[in-house]
């Protein structure tokens, strides 16, 4: 069991699944707050919904492809707050490493 390379990622996996998980969550409450606020129909709710859940998925994908084998610490609440902030502002975290 320890041999196999995804044990060794669990924490990276698990986090992020339950990060995308939420992301779903929160997408959806977005698009419809954005779709109220601009008196928008129903279209364009899911078409803000799915931009924003596009968004999330591509975070997801990009730290996860970054970060995983990193992560070693055991997962908690704080660690998926983390991963659920990270998956949002992907693009602030990878501009912010490259002026580095």
């Amino acid at each position: 069991m320890h041999n196999d390379p995804l044990w060794s990622l669990r924490h990276a996996i698990v986090g992020v699944a339950l990060a995308l998980l939420l992301s779903v969550l929160l997408a959806a409450l977005a698009g419809r707050i954005v779709g109220d606020f601009f008196g928008a129909d129903y279209g364009v709710r899911v078409a803000i919904y799915g931009a924003l859940l596009l968004h999330a998925v591509v975070g997801a994908a990009v730290l996860f492809a970054r970060l995983a084998q990193h992560e070693k610490r055991p997962l908690s609440p704080a660690r998926v707050a983390l991963w659920l902030a990270s998956l949002w502002l992907w693009p602030v975290l990878l501009a912010a490493r490259r002026v580095r």
